[in-house]
């Protein structure tokens, strides 16, 4: 049988584990907190967010010193965020 479950989600991001682990951490005040982790500290988490924050696995890019981010607003056009970006100018671009 199918279940259905409601969120609030008007969007998703897909953020690259593989990056994240590569730099080992790189965000928030002393940099050492993974992108994933501080972007739901900024915007929320879980199915009451207003935007969906999911960790996948290597989304193939492989930057170096950076994660790869994916809003599904704009699906072709993928993010490479440098470490020590400040959140806030990720949620900016996240949730314009």
């Amino acid at each position: 049988m199918l279940k259905r479950v409601s969120s609030n989600w008007g969007s998703a991001v897909l953020v690259c584990a593989k990056c994240s682990k590569k730099i080992d951490g790189g965000f928030g005040e002393k940099g050492k907190t993974r992108l994933v982790k501080a972007l739901k500290k900024e915007i929320g988490k879980g199915r009451k967010a207003a935007l969906g924050i999911v960790e996948v696995k290597c989304l193939g890019v492989c930057p170096k010193n950076a994660v790869t981010v994916i809003d599904s607003r704009k699906p072709g056009e993928w993010m490479v965020v440098r470490a020590g970006t400040p959140i806030a100018q990720v949620k900016a671009l996240l949730t314009e």
